[in-house]
């Protein structure tokens, strides 16, 4: 017996070890077929919304098997964006779900149905149902190309569910065919739904870091409820935060993360549901301690169980120790002393400025999760050998299991060292290249400031003037496109005369009034703009003053909606002062000018966009919340989002706008492709050249409205543009506020935010933003049209080589780099690009003669 328990101890011990480094739920592991294939889900347990025969019944939706017709198929031909259509499994519990197969319908080669697309949508309780995204926020997955392959993809994020339903999608009507799996493990947390406050954003000096629950499936507003998220997707943080496991993410992204200043009462409180009354005895939090940038593991937590309706009046408190010392992440172990408890609140108290959690776990009754050694059993409770007479142990393999597990360990340590080692040093070496870089820019800066005081000092009584500061003079108001003046060190030569005539920037003492080059392209000087910060932290139009008056002078025309009839969809993106939501408008035909004509009949919601201001938003930005009104209420325009109504008789203010169903540009073209015979042997949707076109041409008729105004967009990109039906396009400006762009976005400093693949170079350079750099901008637009936004502009550059190449402009030695010829790209509208990106201002065209030669 006693022998029997050390062998115990010892695999306790090493699944202990194992435990330490991986979540409680393995992703990577948890990827066993759940039945449908294999025959453990039953036919009553697999339904669909129709069937095209009994022979093509739900029943018949199992993966590679070919009974009755071979697949479920349904009823009637399945519509483009129709997701009527769909195929259910009930799973009877909750499972962690990480992966799904699909196939077509072979039936031995009489049919050749399949789903070229589909969506998922998923259920805990079978009537809240959710629509899987993935990381990136995209739904559609792609699916089959012929009727007899096998389709594997991994969900990222998995998803906690006990009903699945997959939704064929097609871009024109077809028969389609499906026989699917799921791949996963038992959920033994019962964990349910999580709610707690919404995760921020954190600035570095380097970078801000989001560390908000992107993949939390449920509301966000002002907190999480009703979900689960990054807390339970069976992925742990790195120990650098600023870093992520996931590819082509943000930084943070592992994590959710709150900041002590946003809680007066010095805690957290997450509210944790489950799916039954269980016996918990242990939490673990997997908790960032990078105490380096005043991140640290939770001081302390005070837990409240509720086992009925009320919650028990004594809670169980726990402080673990801080540690001041290691900096590595690490899970955090509560006893739950045995507490019986459907739902459990926690407060944790911060340790220091930030707490950042990545994973929370929880054992319970027979909660114990599957190790790689074993595909999961039904009935986990572990018997020892007392209650089991049967019990046998074979010492030997049991010997040699715990060698062999600790041999691996060994290993991958080593491995792990050798890696970190690596990465340490090849931190360091990028540290002292930046230190060097930097004394050598800092030195160039100080005598070219001194240059450019000496220029300022020495302003002509010229008419034509323009602003020569830097950007930390041209927008003292927005901290977004403030500069780091430091760029200009990029150009040695800079100080030196150009082919332009030097020119100087009015002081704030002189009077208010927009200056005109010679091409009558207005330019507009640091005292000139207003310039709004946005709510998502992006920057509003740029205003010349005047402008800016004459709107402060008249009332907003815009009605105040009712809050209740706003349904939330989804986050479109966030930032400093607020937030932009997806909702749904019931009755908001009724609050609408006659100028405004819905397609939508009058009962059905109408899709709109919600701009919503922080109500702890200090008084400027509440001010630029309603200056932003105003000037939205007075841009009227087919090709410019509108304002609909507003929410401003209580906080949080809001403003409603437009929302195109297709959604932004640069998504709704990376889905589909040129039309042609690759498109054709693909099936994958397309569009065609003179719908491209069509598409540049309502852009630019956009932009010839703004400027009409004098007004300059300063982030023109196919992110900011929405696509509605018949290839509708309108312009918008929430690009910078979501994190799938992110990377589109240079920062310097902590506080630069250019998107620099876009600007002309004398936005990068001299801080001037015109029409003329709109101008710029829109011919990197209609690059990635021409593109169908497969590629990111000047892809093969890094930031700092785009950079570098915007001062060969300014050189102008004939060394710039231009973005190529797109394929698809006839001559005629190359020229047209090239003339956006001409080094001289006044030689580029005006929108009206862009819009008239996309006509032409």
């Amino acid at each position: 017996m006693k022998h029997l328990w050390d062998v115990h101890f010892l695999l306790l011990i090493l699944l202990y070890l194992l435990g330490a480094v991986t979540s409680q739920v393995n992703p990577g592991v948890c990827r066993y077929p759940l039945g449908m294939s294999g025959g453990q889900i039953q036919d009553e347990d697999i339904s669909a919304s129709s069937q095209w025969s009994e022979s093509t019944a739900a029943r018949y939706g199992r993966l590679d098997f070919e009974e009755g017709d071979g697949a479920w198929c349904p009823e009637i031909t399945v519509e483009p964006d129709s997701l009527k259509e769909f195929l259910q499994i009930d799973l009877r519990s909750l499972h962690f779900i990480t992966l799904v197969g699909t196939q077509g319908r072979h039936a031995g080669g009489i049919g050749n149905e399949f789903a070229q697309m589909y969506k998922i949508k998923y259920s805990r309780d079978g009537s809240r149902w959710i629509s899987w995204r993935n990381r990136q926020g995209k739904q559609v997955i792609e699916g089959n190309r012929n009727a007899y392959d096998i389709v594997l993809k991994d969900l990222e994020p998995p998803i906690i569910a006990r009903f699945v339903r997959f939704m064929p999608v097609t871009d024109h009507s077809m028969n389609v065919c499906m026989r699917v799996e799921l791949y996963g493990c038992e959920w033994l947390d019962g964990l349910v739904s999580y709610n707690a406050p919404a995760g921020e954003q954190m600035n570095l000096p380097s970078h801000p870091v989001y560390v908000n629950d992107t993949v939390y499936d449920g509301a966000v507003i002002h907190s999480m409820t009703e979900g689960l998220g990054q807390l339970t997707d069976g992925v742990c943080g790195l120990d650098d935060f600023t870093q992520s496991h996931v590819y082509n993410v943000w930084p943070g992204y592992d994590y959710v993360g709150w900041s002590n200043e946003s809680f007066p009462s010095g805690f957290v409180e997450i509210m944790f549901e489950f799916d039954r009354t269980r016996n918990f005895t242990t939490m673990k939090v997997h908790c960032n301690n990078m105490f380096s940038q005043h991140v640290k593991a939770f001081r302390q937590v005070v837990c409240y169980f509720r086992s009925e309706s009320d919650w028990e009046a004594s809670p169980l408190s726990f402080s673990p120790v801080v540690d001041e010392k290691n900096p590595s992440a690490r899970f955090v172990t509560v006893n739950l002393a045995n507490h019986m408890a459907s739902a459990i609140k926690c407060q944790f108290y911060f340790a220091d400025a930030w707490m950042l959690f990545s994973e929370i776990t929880f054992q319970s009754d027979t909660a114990m999760y599957n190790t790689t050694l074993a595909p999961p059993k039904t009935g986990l409770t572990p018997n020892t050998p007392e209650d089991d007479p049967t019990h046998k142990v074979d010492d030997s393999n049991t010997r040699i299991l715990i060698g062999c597990l600790v041999a691996i360990i060994f290993i991958l340590v080593a491995i792990i060292v050798i890696i970190l080692w690596r990465q340490v040093w090849q931190k360091m070496l990028e540290k002292a290249s930046r230190r060097m870089l930097d004394d050598e820019l800092t030195a160039s800066l100080s005598i070219q400031s001194e240059t450019f005081a000496y220029n300022h000092n020495q302003s002509s009584t010229t008419s034509e003037q323009e602003s020569n500061s830097t950007y930390e003079r041209i927008f003292p108001l927005g901290p977004d496109y403030q500069e780091p003046s430091r760029l200009i060190c990029k150009l040695p030569e800079f100080a030196q005369s150009s082919e332009e005539p030097a020119s100087t920037s009015t002081t704030a003492s002189k009077s208010t009034t927009t200056t005109v080059a010679q091409d009558g392209v207005p330019h507009y000087a640091e005292a000139d703009i207003v310039n709004l910060q946005g709510v998502t932290g992006s920057n509003t139009y740029a205003i010349p003053a005047v402008t800016m008056d004459l709107l402060s002078g008249k009332d907003v025309v815009v009605e105040e909606f009712p809050r209740k009839l706003l349904t939330f969809k989804e986050k479109l993106g966030e930032g400093q002062f607020g937030e932009v939501h997806l909702c749904e408008a019931e009755g908001m035909q009724e609050f609408m000018n006659k100028e405004f004509l819905f397609d939508i009949p009058e009962d059905q919601p109408v899709l709109v966009a919600v701009k919503m201001l922080r109500s702890d938003a200090n008084k400027n930005a509440r001010n630029d919340f309603l200056k932003e009104i105003k000037i939205m209420s007075r841009l009227k325009d087919p090709n410019i989002i509108r304002l609909l109504a507003v929410c401003i008789y209580s906080d949080p203010l809001c403003m409603i706008t437009e929302y195109m169903e297709n959604g932004d540009l640069n998504q709704f073209l990376s889905r589909h492709e040129p039309e042609g015979q690759l498109a054709l042997l693909s099936n994958a949707p397309t569009v065609s050249f003179s719908n491209l076109c069509h598409m540049a041409a309502q852009i630019a008729s956009g932009m010839k409205y703004l400027s009409s105004l004098n007004f300059v967009h300063r982030d023109l990109a196919t992110r900011n543009c929405l696509v509605g039906k018949n290839y509708t396009i309108k312009i918008a400006d929430f690009g910078m506020s979501r994190n799938l762009y992110s990377g589109d976005y240079y920062r310097i400093q902590g506080r630069a935010v250019l998107p620099i693949r876009w600007m002309s170079w004398e936005s990068i350079l001299l801080g001037k933003f015109t029409t003329a750099s709109d101008v710029w901008a829109f011919g990197v637009t209609l690059w990635e049209i021409l593109n169908f936004c497969k590629e990111q502009p000047y892809s093969q550059l890094t930031d700092e080589q785009v950079i570098e190449n915007t001062g060969e402009f300014f050189r102008d030695q004939k060394r710039q780099i231009y973005l190529p010829q797109p394929v698809l790209c006839p001559d005629s509208l190359y020229k047209i690009m090239l003339s956006c990106w001409r080094r001289n201002t006044k030689e580029r065209p005006s929108f009206q003669e862009i819009h008239r030669a996309l006509l032409d």
